[in-house]
C-alpha cells in the first residue's frame, strides 16, 4: 500500500543543506498499526508530511496504492490526499468560523458529496463520537478533547485508506488522550493504516510495528512490511 524507496528530503537554511530524511527505505502494508518514534530533529514530521503528499521528497521514490505519487502535480496530490489520507494533528487545525458538524463535512463539500449524503455521514459520526449535542458549537465552544474528536471524524469521514496522526495526544491530559488512541486505534481496527508520530514510549508501544529514527534515518524497525 506505502513503498518509499530511497527517500531524501533537503532543506536549504542559511545557506545550508539540512538533511532532513536520509536514504528512507518504507514498506507499509495494509491494515497495519505503526509508530514512529525519536528525538526532536529525527525527521519524524518530515517522514509524516511526504506520506501525506503536504511535502515532497528531494529524491528517491514514494508508490502510493500502487501509484507513484512523488511527480504528481499540485492538484492532482491534492485530489489524492483528498481520497486515500486522513490528518489529525497535536494543534486540531479546526476552522474557526464552522460547526463542529460543519468541520466534519468539510471533506464531503471539497469532493463534491451530495448534501444527503453528507448529512447522514456528519450525524452518525457525531453520534459515534459523542460529539451529538456539540454539533453547532465551534471550536472555541469545545473542550480540547472534544476538537480532536471532531477531527478525527473529519479525518476519517471520506473512510481514507491511510490515517496520518502527528502527535495527537500532545495537547489532551491522559485520560483524554487515552480515549483519543482509542478512536484512532478503532479505525485502524475498521481496515485503515494508522500511522503515529509521537516522543512519548507508552503511546509508540501501543502500535503492532514501530520505527525509530536518528538524524533523519529509520535506526530500527521492529518488523512489518519490507
Amino acid at each position: 500500500m506505502i513503498r518509499l524507496e530511497q527517500v531524501h528530503r533537503v532543506f536549504k537554511v542559511g545557506g545550508q543543506e539540512v538533511h532532513a530524511l536520509r536514504d528512507v527505505s518504507l514498506g507499509v502494508a495494509p491494515g497495519e498499526y505503526l509508530s514512529i518514534m525519536g528525538p526532536s530533529g529525527s525527521g519524524k514530521s518530515t517522514l509524516l508530511n511526504i506520506l501525506g503528499l503536504l511535502d515532497r521528497p528531494s529524491a528517491g521514490i514514494y508508490r502510493l496504492d500502487g501509484q507513484d505519487v512523488t511527480g504528481l502535480s499540485d492538484e492532482e496530490q491534492a485530489r489524492v490526499r483528498r481520497e486515500k489520507i486522513g490528518f489529525v494533528f497535536q494543534f486540531f487545525h479546526l476552522v474557526p468560523r464552522l460547526s463542529a458538524a460543519q468541520n466534519i463535512e468539510l471533506p464531503m463539500v471539497l469532493a463534491g458529496l451530495a448534501p444527503a449524503r453528507r448529512r447522514e455521514r456528519v450525524e452518525r459520526l457525531l453520534r459515534d463520537y459523542g460529539l451529538a449535542d456539540r454539533a453547532h458549537h465551534r471550536p472555541e465552544q469545545l473542550s480540547g478533547g472534544q476538537r480532536q474528536r471532531v477531527a478525527i471524524a473529519r479525518a476519517t469521514v471520506m473512510s481514507p485508506a491511510v490515517l496520518l496522526a502527528d502527535e495527537p495526544t500532545g495537547n489532551l491530559d491522559q485520560v483524554t488522550g487515552g480515549e483519543v488512541l482509542a478512536l484512532l486505534e478503532e479505525a485502524n481496527r475498521r481496515g485503515m493504516i494508522l500511522i503515529v508520530v509521537t516522543h512519548d514510549p507508552a503511546i509508540g508501544e501501543r502500535a503492532q510495528r514501530r520505527l525509530r529514527m536518528v538524524d533523519g534515518a529509520i535506526e530500527s524497525d521492529s518488523g512489518g512490511a519490507p
